[in-house]
């Protein structure tokens, strides 16, 4: 639905630093509604304000970024010192871990969202509704968190497969935020910059539940102690979204939206794929994972010395941490090798300004949204594999 739609957009904007947008946009193309709308069009007042906001690069700087970025991949971090940043990335400092929240969210979007941007009760499952009776008619019948209408319920209890699923439909199972209607889900939640203020809105939103992952016990127990956190509406749980066998405290499919900001970059690049191919499993039918990482060329990027490379565009910090710096075209890919349908995807170009020191920074990070397809029910068995 449309009201949900909305709720998805500013519940990304909420989680983002110093991000505007309030409206769904089209890809490959500059959004018609823009991230921002500090335009710079008298370089002359290029240090009046902190930031501009969609800034074009000129073939020039292009290149000019493209051959520092070359340069400090010349010399790589020797193989046995990348075995042990990779052992070593839970080992993640306190400090730096707040700073990449800090990256993540500002004060400013506490208020973007209010009890009545969206409705959380109709939501995901009205759009569900509305594709069951537009493909197959008749009326509806909700189950686990889907929509069937009577002939589908009919086939699914007379089909042997589909009886043993539902006698499973009809237990209740119990796990945290089992009684939700409406589940989210952030991965990497570190201290929890992002993670209270979006539950002063769940708190007051009746139906609704945020799970919260890192692989830092310490960061999760900070979120734990905080006075803001309820276990009413809120599970906070240590989690290596590397480790394909390490179970989630909840089942799948049951997610209406899962922010992955600012921590796939995080990653090695040969495993990102997993972890997105995990996290999509995690979402339902109409469910969205919203994504915010780092761009190719960025400012972060083109700082790195030598030797700081350890693959193509992945380098490492001088405290230990990894980051990689992705395009457009590659997160494409991936979400959508994972079944995921791109609603946008886009380059934010913004130039940052040293006011003080009188310096530019041009800074690159991707923004996108991806949808999880509703499926379809002429195969029989692929309705039995559901969860609620």
């Amino acid at each position: 639905s449309l009201n949900t739609m909305n709720f998805i957009t500013r519940l990304f904007a909420l989680c983002l630093r110093k991000n505007k947008m309030q409206h769904r946009h089209q890809s490959n193309r500059r959004p018609a509604v823009p991230l921002g709308s500090r335009i710079l069009t008298d370089p002359s007042k290029v240090f009046e304000h902190n930031m501009w906001d969609h800034m074009q690069w000129s073939q020039e700087e292009e290149e000019n970024a493209r051959k520092k970025a070359t340069e400090n991949s010349l010399v790589k971090v020797q193989s046995e010192d990348q075995d042990k940043y990779e052992r070593e990335a839970k080992i993640l400092p306190d400090k730096r871990r707040q700073d990449f929240k800090a990256e993540k969210i500002s004060s400013e979007h506490t208020k973007i969202i209010n009890d009545n941007s969206f409705s959380l009760k109709n939501g995901m499952f009205e759009e569900g509704e509305k594709y069951w009776k537009k493909n197959y008619g008749g009326s509806s019948t909700a189950v686990q968190g889907y929509v069937y209408n009577k002939n589908q319920v009919k086939a699914l209890t007379d089909h042997p497969q589909g009886k043993n699923c539902g006698e499973e439909l009809g237990k209740v199972e119990s796990f945290p935020g089992s009684d939700a209607t409406y589940r989210i889900l952030e991965v990497g939640c570190g201290a929890g910059n992002s993670v209270f203020p979006i539950l002063k809105v769940l708190c007051n939103t009746p139906g609704t539940f945020l799970y919260c992952c890192d692989f830092a016990s310490g960061a999760v127990e900070l979120v734990k102690s905080h006075s803001s956190y309820n276990s009413a509406w809120c599970s906070a749980f240590v989690h290596d979204v590397c480790d394909d066998a390490l179970p989630y405290p909840f089942p799948d499919e049951i997610l209406d939206v899962i922010l992955l900001v600012f921590v796939l970059s995080t990653i090695h690049p040969d495993r990102m794929q997993g972890v997105v191919n995990r996290l999509a499993k995690l979402l339902k039918p109409g469910g969205m994972l919203l994504f915010r990482d780092y761009g190719r060329y960025d400012t972060a990027q083109l700082r790195f010395k030598k030797g700081h490379c350890l693959s193509e565009n992945f380098y490492v910090r001088g405290d230990g941490t990894r980051v990689y710096f992705f395009t457009k075209d590659e997160v494409q890919n991936m979400f959508n090798l994972a079944g995921l349908t791109e609603v946008q995807n886009l380059v934010d170009r913004r130039l940052q300004v040293n006011r003080k020191k009188k310096v530019k920074m041009q800074r690159v990070w991707i923004q996108s949204k991806f949808q999880k397809p509703f499926p379809s029910l002429h195969n029989p068995e692929e309705t039995t594999k559901r969860h609620p």
